[in-house]
């Protein structure tokens, strides 16, 4: 009970370090009066009393919170200026977690880049979900590619003497391919022709790479999703497969949307054409609710969006480090929806595809009862 009132406790503190202030405010003192006003109504503590008090074992475990969720660059950039305000020796703590995920990241993309050049030679090469995050970055390296499978493991193992991880029942469905390369501590995943848990969705990929940009990240280009696929993608991830959302997630998402870039006459098209409308709504008013309970107002999504959504925040639980979505029946209800598209689409052989997935789903459910592993059927 201690841990858990614990996690709830460091996560409210990360969630306030990054979404307490609406954008656009710059640290006015309007926005500060605004976002103490909202912490108050919310009954959370002062960013930099609540982290002066903490002991060396309290820091660990905020940051190992913050690493599980992919903010510690963003959530402790913040943490730093509040207790640098106040003076507080923590913030000495803060700078050597900060140096040492920059280290981390940087080493990272010092890999990705050369791999993405070389993958190039067979194929589009789109970085997804992991610089998402940015300047954060995930635990893996994501890649999609519409390269010939054949070639991709050729070109990682001759290249860069990369051998193949285990490959679960669900990573053969799902088109992946995970690597291990000397030197690097993250696998690097790549999504070949397919997206989805089961690999069902080939359409989507189409405008993945067509929609595709090159941005640059700590002195690399990289080609990068559209913002309406890496919403798309972001929900197959949360919505479709792991039924949990990390706060980089909410956070990710409230930039894009925040930003105006995303056009969500294209996004309603492209997720009605895969099934997954209901599902993409539901996921940006699930964001779009957390977001409001620390900034005091909800993010600016039309209301076609907010009508098309199942449920909202409301039935999101902190629950075993994550924020949990529900799986019985609205999770269920989306899968549902999703494979009835296919169907009706005429996808005959992806619609099987996903039909295997509540089997699949089943299997890996007990094989970790028993075994507590996975990894060798999801």
């Amino acid at each position: 009970m201690t841990a858990t009132k614990n996690s709830t406790r460091y996560l409210t503190l990360l969630s306030q370090a990054l979404l307490s202030q609406a954008p656009g405010s710059d640290g006015n003192a309007s926005s500060h009066i605004a976002a103490a006003q909202n912490r108050q109504n919310n009954g959370v503590e002062p960013l930099a009393e609540a982290v002066s008090a903490f002991d060396v074992h309290e820091f660990g475990e905020l940051w190992t919170l913050a690493n599980s969720h992919h903010v510690i660059m963003r959530a402790f950039l913040v943490l730093h200026r509040a207790l640098a305000a106040e003076g507080s020796n923590r913030a000495e703590w803060i700078d050597r977690a900060i140096v040492k995920e920059q280290a981390r990241v940087g080493h990272a993309l010092s890999f990705l880049s050369p791999i993405c050049q070389a993958l190039e030679d067979a194929g589009d090469v789109i970085v997804i979900k992991s610089l998402d995050h940015w300047p954060d970055l995930g635990s893996d390296l994501d890649l999609y590619t519409n390269a010939d499978a054949d070639n991709v493991v050729a070109i990682m193992s001759e290249r860069f003497q990369a051998h193949l991880a285990e490959r679960s029942w669900g990573d053969r469905l799902a088109g992946k391919w995970n690597f291990v390369v000397p030197g690097l501590p993250e696998l690097v995943e790549v999504h070949v022709a397919r997206l989805g848990q089961t690999g069902e969705q080939i359409a989507v990929t189409r405008s993945l790479v067509a929609r595709s940009a090159t941005e640059h990240f700590g002195g690399h280009a990289f080609r990068v999703p559209a913002p309406e696929e890496r919403i798309m993608i972001s929900t197959l991830q949360r919505m479709y497969r792991h039924f949990y959302a990390r706060l980089c997630d909410i956070v990710d998402n409230t930039k894009l949307i925040d930003s105006g870039t995303v056009d969500y006459g294209y996004l309603k098209s492209l997720g009605r054409s895969a099934g997954l409308w209901e599902g993409l709504a539901t996921y940006l008013v699930i964001v779009s609710g957390y977001a409001r309970s620390y900034r005091g107002e909800p993010l600016p999504l039309p209301t076609f969006v907010t009508d098309a959504a199942r449920f909202g925040n409301e039935l999101v639980r902190f629950k075993r480090n994550f924020l949990r979505i529900p799986i019985f029946p609205q999770a269920v209800s989306l899968y549902a929806s999703e494979w009835k598209r296919l169907f009706l689409n005429g996808d005959l052989q992806n619609a099987l595809r996903l039909s295997l997935l509540p089997g699949l789903a089943t299997a890996a459910a007990l094989e970790f009862k028993i075994t507590g592993n996975d990894k060798g059927i999801w």
